[in-house]
This record gives structure tokens, sequence and C-alpha cells, in this order.
């Protein structure tokens, strides 16, 4: 039997892909790797013609190819997925391939088509996941740089709310108009648009709107309560996200959330120092547990008649980064083996739906002994 391993789909979309051939594109591709006679894998790429120019001079294939270069008798059909499924078969057939080993990506037209041509088609459960883990020189320099970048607009988002003056009210105002959780936002999407980054919706969550730890937030921004403020962007040149949370409080600090700020603080120290190759993540996030734990907080989600007042920590540790938000590993519960490489969130949290949240999140880079902080702001709640 022999044998190809085959990473396809549309590039811009399909992160394993993407980061096998370092290429991106926004049409069906497919890089199907042989080991050859001489010991050695070969890897073809398979693409439209027109990219196939810049593909040989970028990509990190041996051999590039169009569509029509693998064209079966029958021709191509003009759907591009249709026709890219059917190239790969045909060159699958020339090759003699009769099994071909994917990842979790595949996209099922292409499942269907080799499936259909009397090819095995197996899974395997690891490939594109283990070796994004461990980043490369390249991708830390990616990553540094969109933290930098990321850092550079939180502590431009926070000094805002913490110097905007406040009505008799206490609401905050900006420009003459209240300052909104909305108004908060796009200033972050128009700062980072303006030095290339994509943004999702940031999470900007003021007061008790911050003590639903995913809830993005809205409405007015008030002295005297905290904010969240979690900003996740992606640069469009090199498909590699930051991630970055601060806390921040305009005026007089509550006692309450004083405290729950210096134990998640101290439990993302914690944390951090209990990251390094060959610990698991749940280990990490019991470092985490054990901070809160002792400080009098409650992990895990609330029993139903809890009172508000309750703080908790209802989510892990973090997770891995890199040309998506979210990545393996997880630190939490189950969480694998850590590798040298991984790019990491530490990000521990304390919720309560009376008094608020509070999440302090840093990204780090796994090492042999240790871990690489890539951030350098301040953890306070004062951003004056």
């Amino acid at each position: 039997m022999t044998t190809a391993t085959l990473t396809a789909g549309i590039p811009s979309k399909n992160a394993i892909l993407y980061h096998a051939i370092r290429f991106n594109v926004g049409d069906p591709a497919a890089l199907i790797e042989i080991a050859g006679q001489d010991g050695k894998t070969h890897r073809t790429l398979i693409l439209r013609e027109i990219e196939m120019d810049r593909a040989k001079q970028h990509a990190r294939a041996d051999k590039v190819l169009g569509y029509a270069d693998v064209a079966p008798a029958t021709g191509l059909s003009g759907d591009r997925e249709t026709g890219s499924a059917q190239g790969v078969v045909e060159f699958l057939r020339r090759h003699k391939i009769t099994r071909v080993v994917t990842d979790r990506s595949l996209p099922f037209i292409y499942a269907h088509h080799i499936q259909r041509a009397g090819i095995a088609l197996d899974y395997d459960p690891d490939k594109g996941v283990l070796n994004r883990r461990a980043k490369d020189e390249q991708e830390v320099a990616h990553l540094a740089k969109a933290q930098r970048d990321t850092e550079t607009v939180m502590e431009r988002a926070c000094r805002l709310i913490a110097r905007a003056p406040a009505d008799r009210a206490g609401v905050l105002q900006h420009d003459g108009a209240p300052l909104t959780a909305e108004r908060m936002r796009a200033l972050i999407d128009i700062w980072l648009l303006e030095i290339g980054y994509a943004n999702p919706d940031a999470i900007v969550a003021p007061g008790p709107e911050g003590g639903d730890c995913h809830n993005h937030g809205h409405g007015l921004i008030k002295t005297g309560q905290s904010v969240i403020v979690d900003i996740f962007p992606l640069n469009k040149t090199t498909l590699y996200n930051g991630d970055c949370t601060r806390t921040v409080v305009h005026g007089e600090v509550p006692d309450a959330i004083r405290a729950m700020h210096g134990a998640v603080v101290e439990a993302k120290a914690a944390a951090i120092a209990a990251t390094r190759a060959g610990v698991t993540g749940e280990q990490v996030h019991g470092a985490t547990a054990r901070v809160l734990t002792a400080r009098g907080y409650h992990m895990g989600q609330p029993a139903p008649d809890a009172p508000d007042t309750l703080a908790c920590m209802p989510h892990g540790t973090g997770h891995g980064i890199g040309l998506e938000v979210h990545e393996p590993p997880l630190l939490d519960r189950a969480g694998p083996t850590l590798v040298v490489g991984d790019a990491l969130t530490i990000e521990p949290g304390l919720y309560s739906k009376a008094l608020g949240g509070v999440r302090v999140e840093d990204m780090v880079i796994v090492n042999a002994n240790g871990c690489r902080n890539l951030n350098s702001l301040p953890e306070g709640l004062d951003w004056r």
C-alpha cells in the first residue's frame, strides 16, 4: 500500500494548511506529501494557475502545480472546490497512491472524491496539531509583534477610561457624550485597523456586565466599577493573533474589587511560575486554583442558590494561541503535557454577578525550564 498525506482547503481559512505552506491564498489548495525512495518527503502544492508564480517564490513546497496540470481525462468541474478535489484524486491516481492520511480540517468534498475513487482515507488526530503547538522562531516573532501592538491599544483604551471625566451621576464622558462599552469597542477597532489588524468584538465589560466572564459588555461605563478589557486581534499580514486582558477602575477602587484583583494577579504569577515543558495544562491550572481557593474564592460554576456576591473562576487558566485565538493546548482539567514552543495565554479571573469581574491576561512562550512572558504592561487597576 502506497501512502500519501493530504492537507487541503482554503489557506486563508484553514490554519493547518496555511501553517504547512506559509502561503496565504483565498481559493482551494492542496498539499500532498509522499515519501520518496531517496528517503525524503516530497511536497507538492496544487492550486489555481494565477497563484502559481507567487507560490513558487513563497510557499513551502518542493513542487507547485495548477489545477490544469492534474486534470483527469474527463476534465475538471467549473466549481473550484470540486475541481480541486478532482485534481487531487487524479494526482493520487497518477502516483499510484492507495492510502491517504489526513487531518481534522479536511473538507468533506475531498474525502468524498477520494473515497469514491477507491482510495483508503485515514484520520490522524495529531496531524496539524502537535507541529503547530511547537512554534518556530518566525512564529514567535509574529506573536511577539502582535502582542506588542495589542498592548499599545490596550494601554490607550485603559488610560482613556481611567482619565475620562465623570458627570454628576458618575457616568464617564468622552468627546461630549457618555462613554459606553459600544463606543469603547468602536475606538479599539479603529486603533487596531490603523496599524493593520482585524479585530473580533473586543470585550469591554463594565460593572455587573463583567460578572459574566465572556459577556462582551454593553451600556454606560461608570466611575468606581471594574471594567474588563480583553483584546484579541489578528495581524492581517502575518495572520497571527495577539490576546491581552487588563482590568481598569475609574476613580476609587472598591475594596472587594481590590481583593479580587490581588488574588488574580497572585494566581497569574503562580501559573506562570508553574509553566514549563513537561508539566501538564492541568498542573498549571492547579497552580491557579490553589491561590484562589486559599484566598477564599470558588473554582467552577456557582451553585444555583449562591449569592450574587460570590466571586468565582468558572473557566480554565488559559489556552494555546497562534494562527487562531484559541488553539490546543488547554490549561484546564485534563490539559495535556506542554512542549517547548507552546504559545499560551495565562488569564485567571474572578467574577461576581453583584460586584463585576477582574481578569488579567498575559501571553507566554514555553521553554524547557520555564516560559518567556511577551507582556510588559502594568497589571494594576489604576491607569491614570
